[in-house]
């Protein structure tokens, strides 16, 4: 994999974002700063406002830098840096009024053309979804995935890592927008999923390799999942949600946001169904993203990925189901099963916790497609 795609003035322009990262994470954190805009401005500019009387001492830094050996640096790490004069830099991250100079890919890099030739479709949400959340997180990814849609999401905890999962899990091309370096694995447990989207996929970040999450990426690597899709999808989101942020920078595009509706009463969907309310576009379902994206009936679902909700192996296990889908308290399911309501109670926590059944709010249970939590995500610590 080469990193010569970068030219040496955006190559430049990138090192000198990571110098002032944490520079930067200071001036986020001063009460009343202003920083719409910051990563637009020139580098004097840039300089000035990040660095201030230091400016002298970071352009010292800045020009001590090997630029070969940098690009020595990131092919040892298997990341490419494609800056925005080469033909494989997304087209459509140059609306971005500070798009970034270089883009650092660790994956299948040439899969970026996929980018160029098909639109994407970014799928955000909360770290702390509901399990209809998650499950709805699960299938848009899986049966865009299916249908050739590339998948752009933030690899974070809930349904940024769900949908990456059904993603891969429809055979798609997931695309992992991070706020750190493309080879750094944040959160940590998400090591085996970060290793998977990068074999199937493409891991991006505006940040060089080596360079930790700050407080300020993580909205700044919004940006560039909103710059990089058509249409961004919100499942669960609480008002106000980083999920928001990214609805918002569609929006300033002027590319289409849509919304997966949710409980009233929830907390978890104050965002999406505030965005609705709005005139975001509804969706229940990958279908009606494909018919969104490529109009109604263009571009289909492949037959394959519309299967019914897997069954566990045990019987015992498929008898309580069947139970928990027609009664909602234990000792129904028990008489409904024929067992007793202690080992009611036992299978109904085997088949919630490998991701069967899901508790309502108001009680019983309601069938799920078997996604699992974050934890339980395979090779994973």
């Amino acid at each position: 994999m080469s990193a010569r795609d970068a030219c040496d003035a955006c190559l430049r322009r990138a090192l000198l974002v990571a110098l002032l990262a944490t520079r930067i994470a200071g001036l986020l954190d001063r009460p009343r700063s202003r920083v719409a805009g910051l990563l637009g401005l020139p580098e004097e500019a840039l300089l000035a406002a990040v660095a201030g009387p230091q400016a002298d001492g970071v352009l010292e830094a800045l020009e001590g830098i090997d630029l070969r050996a940098k690009r020595r640096s990131f092919e040892q790490a298997q990341v490419a840096a494609v800056c925005r004069h080469s033909s494989a830099y997304p087209p459509l991250l140059e609306d971005l009024a500070d798009a970034p100079a270089v883009l650092f890919v660790a994956g299948r890099r040439r899969r970026l053309g996929r980018l160029r030739d098909e639109p994407a479709v970014a799928i955000v949400g909360t770290r702390n979804p509901s399990p209809y959340g998650r499950e709805v997180a699960h299938t848009l990814g899986r049966g865009l995935g299916a249908a050739r849609v590339p998948v752009v999401s933030g690899l974070a905890l809930g349904i940024d890592a769900t949908a990456h999962r059904g993603c891969l899990a429809g055979a798609g091309m997931p695309v992992a927008v991070l706020a750190c370096g493309p080879d750094v694995v944040y959160p940590r447990r998400h090591r085996a999923l970060h290793r998977d989207v990068c074999e199937h996929g493409l891991v991006l970040s505006e940040l060089p390799p080596g360079t930790r999450p700050f407080r300020w990426s993580f909205p700044a690597r919004n940006r560039i999942m909103a710059g990089l899709a058509q249409l961004t999808v919100v499942v669960e989101a609480a008002d106000p949600s980083g999920s928001l942020i990214t609805s918002d920078f569609a929006r300033d595009l002027n590319r289409a946001v849509a919304a997966v509706p949710g409980h009233v009463t929830a907390r978890v969907a104050r965002g999406t169904n505030g965005l609705l309310r709005d005139g975001a576009v509804p969706v229940t379902g990958p279908a009606d993203v494909l018919d969104e994206l490529f109009g109604a009936g263009m571009r289909t679902v492949p037959p394959a990925d519309e299967r019914a909700p897997p069954e566990p192996g045990d019987p015992l296990l498929r008898r309580v189901l069947e139970a928990a889908e027609r009664h909602q308290l234990v000792a129904a399911v028990a008489a409904d099963a024929r067992i007793s309501i202690a080992a009611a109670r036992a299978a109904l926590g085997r088949l919630e916790s490998e991701g069967y059944l899901a508790r309502r709010d108001l009680g019983g249970w309601e069938r799920t497609l078997g996604v699992r939590d974050d934890a339980a995500y395979p090779g994973d610590p």
